[in-house]
């Protein structure tokens, strides 16, 4: 943050930009800071409408890109997260038995695929910033990630079973963190976290019919032309996934001022819906492939919001690796295997309800902390009552609360991700990768939490998770505070805004500065 005090002000012809000349400066080779006022005018194509007209435009506007984008961003997530986490299911069918694996085997196969995660997110969300093409991307990625899953049925070794996951896992890492890019590049703050929230309903909808549908496919296919259940469970859904792939391209939008299917008219809407809310355009500069990189990373890494983002949602995904082994969890309730797959569904199902509520009041109310620091407190009583009884009523009780609250609080988190980060679009794409990224650090070691010897307390998991979400909450918490403190500065006038550096030593700071604009809380 800079404050410019005692500066000498010329103001320019159209009264919207100032130069000043200070003795407090940014950077010691910078003498110069340009502050740079912007209001977004009218496009156009949009310049002769009435303030009803827009407002009436841009609902219809809305409405169709909802239609287009959500059901099949769902769907994609839906598919997504069945190959990712069909493992926890395929061990049930007898994977382990069948490929001999022992000791830590099954938990190293698991966490694997986050080492391949972590890996691409970063990259990917450069790529898609730069091609600006996300739906030829994502779709292309999905091919390939639904080809991996489905090979993972040919496997015969453990070295087999970690080197599918490894692929998967890097192929994978393009989609969430791309489509939360995406979201944030066509909705505006006030919009994106019930949209969000419909995205995260994809892996829900999967964690609640995964289960169902493994068991349908390993109990009626187990031997099947000499392939078990577990063998077709891979083929199935993999196959599966990649039929999707082609209505996927021909329906997914890319950014707005690159979609063919949409009127200039709706281009420029588009792309000033979200220049209103900040001043500037989602647009990036023209820059070459190393400065690119080099800016957007020093932005990013310089930022403290970015790290206190970084901070709830690294310790919510560290608790939410529960999810993970969540058939396991289950089976301590010691029914059949059936039957455990059956009651693995119901949780989800109450998440699919709750998650969009609290979503959608958050984006109501505009604010975002206590949305994500109550959930987490009920997520807390969930652990510790989950491994301080045995009685199988009071488990599966806090089995059904623990999913809904702890995704409750992890959804409205990922829309705090773009609502303190709103541009440039590079920058905010590296963030929201970087933050997806550290997250998914915690799944290569969360496995381990979870040995079959710690059942079926699995007390030291839970007493983990607890204290991660306490400090969650803490991290939540401190963001608020520092985001208020920033607001109050920017009522007073005192510029907050990360500057936009040249791209040399010599060229001045320019700070892009909307009277209107404050961050949410």
């Amino acid at each position: 943050m800079t404050k410019i005090e005692n500066s000498h002000v010329e103001y320019t012809n159209d009264d919207t930009e100032r130069r000043l000349s200070t003795s407090s400066s940014v950077n010691s080779k910078k003498s110069e800071v340009i502050v740079s006022t912007i209001t977004a005018t009218l496009p156009p194509t949009l310049a002769s409408l009435s303030q009803d007209d827009i407002d009436v435009l841009e609902k219809k506007f809305v409405r169709r890109i909802d239609i287009r984008m959500l059901p099949m961003l769902m769907l994609l997530y839906i598919l997504n997260y069945l190959d990712r986490n069909n493992i926890a299911t395929a061990r049930l069918g007898g994977l382990e038995k069948e490929l001999n694996l022992h000791s830590v085997q099954y938990q190293t196969a698991v966490s694997i695929l986050f080492v391949g995660y972590i890996l691409m997110q970063i990259p990917s969300n450069m790529i898609v910033s730069r091609l600006g093409k996300p739906g030829l991307y994502l779709t292309t990625c999905m091919f390939i990630w639904g080809t991996i899953s489905a090979l993972t049925s040919t496997v015969h070794s453990f070295g087999g079973l970690v080197a599918c996951r490894f692929f998967l896992g890097f192929i994978e890492a393009v989609y969430f963190p791309g489509c939360l890019f995406l979201l944030s590049s066509w909705y505006t703050r006030k919009e994106l976290a019930l949209r969000t929230s419909i995205l995260y309903c994809g892996s829900l909808i999967s964690g609640a019919f995964s289960g169902l549908l493994g068991a349908a496919i390993m109990e009626n296919m187990d031997g099947m032309r000499g392939i078990s259940g577990w063998r077709w469970l891979f083929i199935i859904e993999g196959s599966f996934t990649v039929l999707v792939v082609p209505f996927a391209y021909i329906v997914l939008p890319d950014f707005p001022q690159t979609t063919s299917w949409l009127s200039q008219q709706e281009k420029e809407l588009g792309i000033w819906r979200l220049q209103r809310e900040t001043g500037t355009t989602d647009i990036d500069s023209e820059e070459s492939a190393w400065q690119f990189v080099k800016k957007n990373m020093l932005l990013v890494l310089k930022d403290p919001k970015v790290w206190l983002v970084a901070g709830i949602n690294f310790f919510n995904v560290a608790a939410a690796g529960v999810t993970n082994f969540f058939p396991s969890v289950v089976e301590t309730l010691n029914f059949s295997k059936t039957i455990t797959l059956v009651l693995t569904a119901p949780p989800y199902l109450i998440a699919t309800v709750l998650v969009p509520l609290n979503s959608w009041h958050a984006d109501k109310t505009g604010e975002r902390c206590w949305h994500i620091v109550l959930p987490f407190c009920v997520t807390i009583a969930s652990f510790i009552i989950a491994a301080a009884t045995l009685n199988t009523g009071a488990r599966y009780f806090a089995m059904c609360i623990m999913i809904p609250s702890i995704y409750m609080g992890f959804v409205v988190t990922l829309t705090w991700m773009s609502n303190t980060i709103p541009r440039p679009a590079a920058k905010r794409g590296v963030a929201l990768a970087l933050m997806n990224c550290l997250s998914n650090t915690t799944s290569i070691w969360n496995s381990y939490l979870y040995p079959k010897s710690a059942a079926p307390r699995y007390a030291p998991a839970m007493a983990a998770n607890s204290v991660f979400l306490l400090v969650a909450i803490g991290c939540a918490i401190a963001l608020s505070m520092l985001l208020k403190r920033i607001n109050k500065k920017l009522d007073r006038g005192e510029y907050d805004i990360v500057a936009e550096f040249g791209e040399n030593d010599d060229d001045p700071v320019v700070v892009h500065q909307t009277q209107s604009f404050r961050y949410v809380y």
